[in-house]
């Protein structure tokens, strides 16, 4: 079975990562799944419901809407 160390990794965010999707930009193929769009702002953190990669929002939050 091949070892998958990034599958409980932990990727911070700030505001110019938003709208905020996974897979990212430049994830290896292995890595691809269905994109889903998360919503960081609300809990401050949230967890990818295909890979467990969490996401922690970390600075400032944006003004207004986005």
């Amino acid at each position: 079975m091949a070892d998958n160390k990034d599958a409980f990794r932990r990727i911070d965010v700030t505001a110019k990562d938003l709208p905020l999707h996974c897979p990212q930009p430049g994830a290896p193929l292995w890595a691809r799944h269905p994109r889903v769009f998360l919503d960081v702002l609300t809990e401050g953190e949230v967890c990818c419901p295909y890979c467990s990669a969490t996401y922690v929002f970390t600075g400032e939050r944006p003004k207004g809407h986005h």
